[in-house]
This record gives structure tokens, sequence and C-alpha cells, in this order.
């Protein structure tokens, strides 16, 4: 066997090594689903993200170890890459391998000598015509307009081995709910069918159907959410999911990954994309636990945007970062954020620590109000494209994150978060019917946080975004802690005249000491927007409410996040 043959079956191993274990983990996902066991499904989520780096790294090991010329021979690559793609033919998930040895060849090869002609900066083996072994979707085809009988036996396909409390009082329930979204008498066509996806889709303590009904040219995209009864004998079908903007908010990246057990992921995600065109592959595929080809894929998003575009990087909308050196293109929504090298006064966080607490949210449950930050290493920008202001910026004050070579600036290290408008700035624009809307949704974010055991740190209204769905998020993590690290405190009383005048504390403040009474001060100025807040949230001005959220974390009965509206959920209709 040739070199480039054993580097090429060394990384092959290592990625169905890998993907053993993702199908492994779904099995696992299931029987902590079926016993209730939160600690245990949080557990596999983080799991699912460090196994792959781990065989990432036992492949890099192997080839190294084997074959240490691979470092740094240029010859060698591009014999492996064509070795692999005739490996992968006919393989159920060529696009995950590709992005697997690219994983593997970046961290073998020096920067100094890979080109993209050694990697596969662009999809080799089409994944269109790939023949699952396991059925990805099943279709029902309901006899004489029965439908509960196609629910009930959509539910028993799912092979739980939990039974449902009152599973008659769900479907039935179910099929008000369709009716209610579909009114009016309509004659089904020759086509009307049901189809499901072949596995649940697990996350918490929630399990999702996830499937479509079809009518002649219609298509109807819903998903069954599934839940334990409180009286713990059994499931229960707690809500279903009908609009597009719902299906979109389970699916946003604000949230936790999903863990599915999938034999060809590309019809899974082709699935998904056809329920949610809005929703780019990128997404999609990392929504379903697959980051690494999510962030492959929305790189080549990057590459084809700035191919058809002509427009220059500029700074992002918003207040300047004193930790972070955000810009964005205008044609392509998302922004890039580069640590600085030096954080000025107040900020006391180091480097280090600010990488942590973005890692501490990839892993957390980010329920719908962190938005995920994709983390980059060594991506190429061309020069020309970056406005003066933004070249400068990063030359000047993030030198250790920049490297220039000619037309082209690396960044060695950056983040990539959705763009969305600084709530600051949304709110200065808004009517008064919006900055309702938005002072309630603030509050609801810092509540979501809490009860998921989450201080944002620096509640200033500059580090809050506002999605087009208008839902508002946390987006500025470099002061972000557990909530259980944090000291809560009620401000002391003053002494005397000379203690209420002065400027500075007159009393011990510690490192993780919070007033909440203070926060009013620098939140709003007195107006409307305070007033609002106090009538909408006025207890998260107490400590007494922060230090509920925390004994109610450290005992084990912090509420289940509910990825999605009450209008939704089930218990509305009378069963």
């Amino acid at each position: 066997m040739s070199t480039p043959q054993a580097i090429a079956r060394t990384i092959l191993e290592g990625f169905e090594k890998r993907w053993a274990q993702f199908r492994a983990q779904s099995v696992a996902a299931k029987e902590a689903f079926e016993t209730a066991d939160r600690a245990r499904a949080h557990e596999l989520s983080r799991i699912g993200i460090d196994t792959y780096d781990q065989r990432v790294w036992e492949a890099v090991e192997s080839v190294l170890r084997q074959y240490p010329e691979a470092r740094s021979d240029e010859t060698l690559w591009p014999q492996v890459k064509q070795v692999l793609i005739g490996l992968l033919y006919d393989h159920k998930r060529p696009e995950c391998a590709e992005t697997f040895y690219n994983s593997v060849a970046c961290r073998v090869l020096d920067r100094t000598y890979y080109r993209n002609e050694y990697i596969f900066w662009r999809q080799a083996v089409a994944t269109e015509f790939i023949e699952a072994d396991d059925v990805t979707w099943r279709s029902w085809y309901p006899d004489d307009g029965n439908l509960l009988t196609t629910f009930r036996e959509i539910v028993q396909s799912l092979g739980l081995s939990l039974p449902f409390e009152n599973l008659r009082r769900d479907l039935r329930k179910i099929l008000i709910a369709f009716r209610e979204h579909l009114p009016g008498k309509r004659e089904r066509q020759l086509n009307f069918q049901v189809q499901v996806l072949s596995s649940l889709f697990f996350r918490d303590m929630g399990a999702y159907v996830v499937g479509r009904l079809l009518n002649g040219n219609q298509q109807t995209p819903f998903v069954a959410c599934l839940r334990h009864a409180s009286s713990g004998r059994g499931l229960y079908v707690d809500a279903l999911l009908l609009k597009p903007e719902h299906l979109a908010g389970l699916f946003s990246l604000s949230r936790a990954f999903f863990i599915v057990d999938m034999d060809v992921p590309s019809e899974f995600v082709a699935f998904l994309n056809q329920l949610m065109p809005g929703k780019s592959k990128a997404e999609l595929y990392t929504s379903v636990g697959l980051q690494k080809q999510g962030k492959t894929l929305f790189y080549r998003d990057l590459m084809s945007g700035l191919k058809h575009s002509t427009d220059a990087f500029v700074l992002a909308p918003g207040a300047r970062g004193l930790v972070m050196m955000v810009f964005t293109l205008p044609s392509f929504p998302w922004v890039f954020k580069v640590i600085r090298d030096e954080f000025p006064l107040p900020k006391t966080v180091t480097r280090d620590e600010v990488r942590a607490r973005y890692l501490l949210v990839k892993y957390h449950d980010r329920v719908g109000r962190l938005p995920d930050a994709i983390e980059y290493s060594d991506v190429l920008f061309p020069a020309e494209r970056m406005h003066p202001v933004v070249l400068d910026e990063l030359e000047r004050s993030c030198a250790q994150s920049v490297d220039r070579e000619g037309d082209r600036l690396v960044l060695k290290h950056l983040y990539i978060e959705r763009r969305m408008t600084p709530l600051d700035l949304w709110l200065d624009d808004a009517d008064p019917a919006e900055q309702s809307h938005a002072v309630r949704e603030f509050g609801g974010t810092i509540r979501d946080l809490a009860e998921a055991n989450i201080f944002p740190g620096d509640l200033l209204l500059k580090n809050f975004g506002i999605t087009g769905r208008g839902r508002v998020v946390f987006y500025d993590y470099d002061e972000l802690s557990l909530l259980t690290e944090v000291n809560f405190r009620r401000m002391p009383s003053a002494r005397d005249d000379v203690e209420e005048a002065a400027a500075e504390p007159w009393f011990h403040v510690g490192p993780r000491d919070v007033f909440p009474e203070e926060f009013l001060r620098f939140l709003f100025p007195p107006g409307r927007l305070r007033e609002l807040f106090v009538e909408m949230h006025g207890e998260l001005l107490d400590p007494a409410w922060w230090v509920a959220r925390q004994e109610e974390i450290r005992s084990g009965r912090q509420p289940d996040p509910i990825p999605y509206p009450e209008d939704v959920r089930l218990g509305r209709i009378l069963g």
C-alpha cells in the first residue's frame, strides 16, 4: 500500500469511528429521554461536541507517527485527497467524511504548506442520489379520512418504551390543531399522505416528531413535541408546531443542538430544508449535531458570497466593543468578531477567559437566548475588500490575531455570529408598541438565562440584539458566568451623610458581588422605558428573585426550557 493510500485509509477509519460514536449517542439519548435522565441528556450534548475533536486528534497523531513527512511534503496531499475520493464512492456520508479529512489535514500540515487543492474546499462526492440502508422517512396514507388511526400508527412506529398517559386525548387534540390551522373543507388529492422522519429529535427533556402533510402541491410541515407527564404515568404530546416561524425557532442556532439517529445525514437535511427553505444547509447540519459540517458549508457560503459581491467589510453597527473588534459584510448576514490584544478598564478579563466563556456557551443550553458563535482559525480574507477603517483597526488593535500575506489577510482566530440589530439602536427607532414588545423580550431574555444558570454579567442594552422575528438575545459573552457563581446582594443603607454622598462604595464589594437594585440606573434613563421595565420585570431588581433561582438550580428544580410559544401547546384545547 502506498503512503497516500495508507494516510487516506487512516483518516477514513478515524471518521468511521467518529460516526459510530455519533449513532451510539443517539441511542443513548433515546434511553435518557425514556428514563427522564436530565443529567445524562445534558452530558450527551457535551460528549457530541467533544468526540469529534478527539477522533480528529487521534487521526492526526496516527498519521504523523507513521508518516512524519506528511507535515511538509507538498506532493503528498493531492494524492491522499484523490485516494479518499475513490474510497468515498458509494459512501453514505461522503460530505461528512470530506470535512473530517479537512480537519485532519489542516492540523497535520503547517499553514505554510497547505493549499486549497490539498483539501475539500468544495464538495467532491455528490450526495443527491445516496440510498440509505435505513429508511429516512416513512409515508402513511390515511384511509376513509381517518387521520386519528394514522396518527396512532405514527406514534406506535416511534419505538418508545414508555406508554402515553392518554394517547387518545392527545391524538384528538392534534387533529383539532390541524383543523384550526387548515380551516375549511379541502378535497383530498391522490397523493394525500403524512411523511415523518424515521428518527426522533432529542434535546433536553423533549423528543420531537418531524414531518409534513402533503395534499396535491400543498405541503404542511409540522413538529409534534413529546414530554413527560407531571403525573409520572408516561408521555404526552405537549405541542404541535405548524407555523414556519415556530419551526425556525425550534431549529434556531441559539438553542442546543439536537441528537438525531441518521444513516444518510444529507437526506435528513434535504427533508428539513424542504420544510424550512429559509434555513441554509449550514444551519441545518449544525442544528442536527453535525457542527463541523455546518462550519464547512458556512465557509463555502462565505466564499461564494465574496465571489458574487463587491461590497467592503465595514465596522458592524453598534457601540465599539472593548474586548471584541466586530466587522461585517453588508451583503452577508453575519458578523465577524476578533479578540483585541488589550482590554481597557473597566474590563479585567484575559484573552483565555474570553475564549473559555465562548466555549461555555457552546456547551451550555442556550435556551434560544444565546446565539451560537462559530469559531474559526486561520481564515483568509481579501485585504482589498476591507474598508480602510476596518483594516487599520484589525492591524492596530488585533495584531496578535492578524497576519498579512500580500493581498491576503489571515485572521488566526475569530468568531462568526448571525448579524442582528443592537437593542439600544432598535429602541431608538421603535414606536411605542414595538418598544413595549422589546422591553418585555429583554426581561424575558434575562429570566430565561437565569433559569438556565446563566448570568450575562454586562446587562447594558448594547450587548443585546433583536432578531428578524423580534426575539431579543444576548451576544456579548466576555463577562458571562454561571448564575450559581454570582453573589447577589442587597444595597447596604448608608449610616451617615458622608457615606450617603460618597462617590465610591463605602462598603466592601467582592469580584462576584452583584446588586440588582442598581440595574435600573444603567439600563434605562428616567422615562417610559424605565417605567415599562419596572412594570413588567420589577422583581428582577430584587436580590431575592435571583437567590431563589440559584436555589432552584442547586436543588435540581429548575424548569425545562420550552422552545415554543404557549399558544401552540395543546393544553389550551379542551380534551
